[in-house]
């Protein structure tokens, strides 16, 4: 598994399994722009850490619902798997062991979306790429653009 981030010294990092996914609209590129309060605003892929005793398939369309508002159908394989050492915003040190999933959109439920910190936003893939966050996102979505030609 490719491996993202750094490590700050000192600090152990728990791994996370995780699954993101990957929702394209009239060649746009489904992302989150969280915000959360003291903190400058960062986008990701929608997605987040699996709960105990689910798959990457059941935490990627929980997660999308959860941080979207949208209902999701994933592809029944990942297309790709990275790893990523990150700081939680509580500062807790995980190493994201994340699934991406390519993913349909089937509609709207505005009922599911939890995490009023979220927004969803759609983006060009180029304009993407260059402001998520995560370099695991970002090279993910380049699989993903690369196995769409």
């Amino acid at each position: 598994m490719l491996q993202f981030g750094d490590k700050q010294p000192g600090l152990m990092y728990r791994d996370r399994p995780a699954a993101f996914g990957i929702a394209e609209r009239s060649d746009l590129i489904a992302v989150v722009l969280v915000e959360k309060p003291g903190l400058p605003g960062w986008f990701d892929l929608p997605g987040g850490a699996l709960d105990p005793g689910e798959d990457g398939l059941v935490a990627v369309v929980r997660e999308f619902g959860e941080e979207t508002g949208l209902v999701v159908r994933p592809q029944p394989r990942p297309f790709a798997r990275a790893a990523q050492f990150f700081l939680n915003t509580d500062g807790s040190p995980f190493n994201n062991l994340a699934e991406f999933y390519q993913l349909a959109v089937e509609g709207e439920a505005p009922g599911l979306k939890i995490e009023d910190d979220h927004t969803l936003v759609w983006l060009e893939p180029a304009q993407a790429l260059i402001s998520l966050r995560h370099d695991a996102h970002a090279w993910a979505l380049t699989a993903w653009l690369r196995r769409r030609r």
